[in-house]
């Protein structure tokens, strides 16, 4: 296969600011409704999961939750193929209708009352299709940002990719407190909960049209020849050994991430005992913070190398998790949660903006997409998002409300493991794809 090659003059991209909203856009309706799914959890396992047991109505919910993102390293393989064989700009205009599909099956699924079993199969379907999008849209949307990024500055260019999400949860957050502020907590478990999911339904259009006017990447116009879906496969295939080292670098970031802001909502209310209010102001200002500390791990990798952020990020994380949420649990305030989430959020953002700008550069450039997403889907699918089940689970299982620390340390302990091994010469990550599966003239 032609691997590769630059072209004459490919064009370039007019306005980078107006690239990277336009590319992140689609970040919005997938982070905005899989916070949605955790906050809600509750409401909506009584809506769709209903039980005599409140723990496994929640259970059921996150099972669910848990279940669409083992779509994501299927979309990932799927997906992926397809945006490395026809172009970043087309594969993150379908990825967003498949994600928008989903979305509009959750918010206007009937409940369990009114259609029986059907309603819980309705909202898996929509989970599953949600998940297959997601599986890609955050590699598509990094890869399109590295390859628009300026030279020097791939670690802050790509952080923008989970910065953007933020924004999501910002949103989202500011929606959920108005809401229990105007309506009685009974209204909104039995139906106001749908509305913020109506809100990121009117939303879609204009996602829609900003990816619409997306331009695609001077790299991928410059590449003389694409690879086919078949190619793709069996370079991702070859180079499973970087997809797992990536999976495990990319682990803390997805635990750490799901933990501050899916299941906080939960398990400020429902295991602390604080209030709705509480529970979604501390969810609010993490998103604030995530969205500062992102930018800021980028650029610092950019400057000092990905290995040392890593590390020491990981490091701080495995040292201080469990004791951290022991502190809090012992007698939980909103004052307490606040500094607890503050910490985990700083972690999240300098480790998550290293490691986008990280997990581009340790992936095969032919297959840049599919590498990364597999990567990052695994991560995920198998560890991020289950995040909210292990945590109800551990304290369930042990009685101790601070056994999620216990994940999150695992979390940390296998990025130092694969951050150690992928950096293992120093601060130049050392090449473990297999070169022969890459084109002689590519990365």
């Amino acid at each position: 296969m032609a691997g590769p090659a630059t072209s004459t003059n490919p064009p370039a991209i007019k306005s980078r600011i107006g690239a990277i909203l336009r590319a992140t856009s689609g970040n919005f309706l997938e982070q905005f409704d899989f916070f949605l799914f955790g906050f809600y959890a509750a409401a909506i396992g009584k809506a769709f999961f209903p039980s005599t047991n409140e723990t496994a109505s929640l259970l059921n919910t996150f099972g669910v939750f848990w279940l669409g993102a083992l779509m994501r390293p299927v979309g990932a393989i799927v997906l992926g193929a397809y945006i490395d064989r026809i172009g970043r700009r087309q594969g993150l205009i379908v990825t967003l209708g498949i994600m928008a599909i989903g979305t509009v099956v959750i918010a206007f699924c009937p409940s369990y009352a009114t259609i029986g079993i059907a309603a819980p199969v309705i909202v898996l379907i929509g989970r599953l299709l949600q998940g297959f999008s997601a599986g890609v849209e955050l590699g598509g949307v990094s890869v399109y940002l590295a390859e628009i990024s300026t030279p020097g500055n791939r670690g802050f260019y790509t952080s923008f990719q989970s910065s953007s999400q933020q924004v999501a949860i910002f949103v989202a957050s500011i929606l959920g407190y108005l809401l229990s502020e105007v309506m009685p907590a009974d209204t909104v478990a039995a139906w106001g909960w749908r509305i913020p999911f109506f809100v990121g339904c009117l939303i879609i259009p204009l996602i829609f049209v900003l990816r619409r006017t997306l331009e695609e990447t001077p790299a991928f116009l410059a590449m003389k020849k694409h690879p086919t879906a078949s190619e793709v496969f069996a370079s991702a295939l070859a180079n499973w050994r970087i997809v797992i080292l990536g999976m495990m670098i990319a682990i803390l970031t997805t635990t750490t991430f799901y933990f501050v802001t899916v299941y906080t909502p939960t398990f400020g209310k429902t295991v602390l005992k604080l209030s709705t209010q509480d529970a979604l102001l501390v969810t609010l200002l993490v998103a604030v913070t995530n969205f500062f500390w992102n930018p800021v791990g980028g650029a610092l990798s950019d400057r000092i190398g990905r290995k040392p952020v890593l590390i020491v990020i990981a490091c701080l994380s495995l040292a201080t998790a469990y004791p951290a949420l022991h502190w809090l649990v012992a007698a939980p305030t909103f004052g307490k949660l606040l500094a607890v989430e503050m910490m985990f959020s700083f972690y999240f953002g300098v480790y998550s903006g290293t490691m986008l700008g990280a997990l581009v550069e340790i992936v095969p450039a032919h297959v840049r997409t599919t590498c990364f997403s597999l990567a990052f889907a695994l991560a995920a699918a198998l560890f991020g998002t289950f995040t909210p089940f292990a945590s109800t689970w551990l304290i369930e299982r042990t009685g101790d409300k601070a056994s999620p620390g216990f994940w999150l340390m695992f979390a940390a302990l296998l990025g130092i493991i694969a951050a150690s091994t992928v950096y293992r010469g120093g601060g130049k990550a050392v090449p473990t794809y297999d070169a022969v599966a890459e084109p002689a003239a590519g990365h």
